[in-house]
């Protein structure tokens, strides 16, 4: 429940699932391939509904699996489908496109299928907050090097003020809408908010929410599925 001084207002998940997987050598887009059993979107889909903080979710797939989409996900939740793009910014406008009025919004990736329920509702709690912008954030265990074309290291930046960056990640609506008005591109959402002037503020992330990209990842995220409780629609 809200607050005095907090945010109130609907909360509407966006999840781009339209993405080909080539690194993951997957002959079907990435967000279809099963973990488990069950479908990386089913996975997302299911974190979202059952962290309790999202009212509408949208998912953005390719044209030719809007039916296949259908059957994948939780009959009652909240949840509509639409065409998205060739590109993921193409697939996130069209999500905003089809958004009704909202306050927030949340840009979730599928392929964090893992991604603990906690860890969404601690995003939307910092939004509430007032925050226009929030995203998860770990810090970088590795040493970082910066390289040049022909690959010779440049510099070595202090991991200690280094992050690495989650989903979902969570913005007031008018901040999202503005950034996706604005002609650009980004490795993420908070990257065109950022263009804009708007402060993005970092919350706690998690190991889970890690993003299943090559085959390693997934095989890492099938271990991790079967020894911990399943996720289901509240």
């Amino acid at each position: 429940m809200d607050g005095p001084g907090r945010g109130a207002g609907p909360v509407t998940a966006l999840v781009p699932a339209a993405g080909r997987g080539v690194r993951l050598g997957a002959d079907e887009p990435k967000a279809f391939v099963p973990i488990g059993g069950t479908p990386m979107l089913t996975l997302a889909v299911n974190g979202l509904v059952a962290a309790a903080v999202v009212d509408e979710i949208i998912v953005m797939v390719p044209a030719e699996h809007v039916d296949r989409t259908a059957a994948l996900l939780p009959p009652d939740a909240p949840v509509r489908i639409v065409v998205g793009g060739a590109e993921r910014t193409d697939s996130v406008r069209a999500g905003l496109a089809a958004a009704g009025d909202t306050a927030f919004f949340l840009v979730h990736d599928a392929a964090r299928a893992l991604t603990p329920p906690a860890l969404i509702a601690r995003v939307v709690d910092e939004l509430r907050a007032g925050h226009p912008a929030v995203v998860p954030a770990l810090p970088v265990v590795d040493t970082v090097k910066t390289v040049d074309s022909g690959g010779k290291v440049t510099g070595t930046p202090d991991r200690g003020a280094l992050r690495a960056i989650q989903t979902p990640q969570g913005f007031a609506a008018g901040a999202l809408h503005a950034a996706y008005a604005d002609a650009g591109s980004a490795t993420d959402d908070a990257g065109l908010v950022e263009r804009l002037g708007v402060e993005v503020r970092t919350v706690a992330g998690d190991p889970l929410a890690f993003k299943i990209t090559t085959p390693l990842d997934l095989r890492l995220a099938e271990s991790l599925l079967t020894a911990r409780p399943a996720v289901t629609p509240c």
